[in-house]
């Protein structure tokens, strides 16, 4: 099943998703993590780099980094279970 008509779609779309660390404005030593999620073109991303500018122009917490996964938008998708999880501290 198909969400998107994949012919009228830009070379390089895909559902893009962003997680972003950034330091707390009043506690600069704390990391926040925000999950951004958007429909962007690769490998260029102009609308999470539109996003990360008014970010830095707007907001006060510092960027600390940013985690990008990307999924071509149209195709099917499978489901795989995970046999391991593990927690880094």
């Amino acid at each position: 099943m198909k969400i998107y008509d994949t012919n009228s779609l830009a070379p390089g779309a895909c559902i893009a998703t962003a997680q972003i660390l950034y330091y707390l404005p009043d506690h600069p030593s704390i990391l926040q993590s925000f999950v951004w999620q958007h429909k962007d073109l690769a490998p260029d991303y102009p609308r999470l780099r539109q996003f990360l500018e008014y970010w830095s122009r707007n907001l006060d917490g510092k960027l600390h980094s940013v985690n990008l996964a990307a999924a071509p938008i149209g195709e099917r998708r499978r489901l795989r279970h995970a046999r391991h999880v593990a927690t880094l501290h």
